[in-house]
């Protein structure tokens, strides 16, 4: 069975970021985000530019799939439901039911996995990237799932310490 991580930008700095990459032996970083900055001096480090500095530094390759991100539309869709809760970006624990629908239907049923799947590094393993804490909170847990499903592939979700 492959092995693959996710892991989110929130609760992170940029070098316990890169420690847990480095402990869970991830070899390639696969960045699901459509906009792949973040607000927030703090969050600084995970601005796309930044992160594939550092990330080339310590070793680790990287790629950008928007084919996985969410449009524009979704992540207001979401927004709306967060906001309807009373909840933010940054302490949301679940996605929306039509968020999750929608994206499954818009995003995932087309998308063609198995060149990300046959791509995998044979040594070490790849991490899903996007910026939620929590996968349950994120689009990565539904390509996590789509993985498993049709690819059998086991997941390890990363969290900060």
């Amino acid at each position: 069975m492959l092995r693959m991580v996710t892991i989110g930008v929130y609760g992170f700095d940029g070098e316990s970021f890169l420690r847990r990459l480095r402990h869970a032996d991830v070899r390639l970083l696969l960045d699901v985000r459509q906009r792949r900055g973040v607000r927030g001096p703090e969050y600084a480090w995970a601005n796309s530019r930044r992160l594939q500095a550092a990330l080339a530094e310590a070793g680790i390759a990287y790629e950008h799939h928007l084919e996985l991100a969410p449009t524009t539309d979704l992540r207001r869709l979401q927004y709306a439901e967060d906001d309807r809760l009373g909840v933010g970006k940054r302490s949301r624990r679940e996605l929306a039911a039509e968020y999750a629908r929608r994206y499954t239907a818009e995003i995932l049923d087309r998308a063609d996995l198995t060149p990300i799947v046959s791509a995998l590094p044979s040594g070490g393993t790849a991490a899903l990237l996007c910026v939620e804490r929590d996968p349950e909170a994120c689009h990565r847990s539904l390509i996590a799932r789509r993985l498993t499903e049709r690819h059998d592939v086991a997941f390890e979700h990363l969290r900060p310490p």
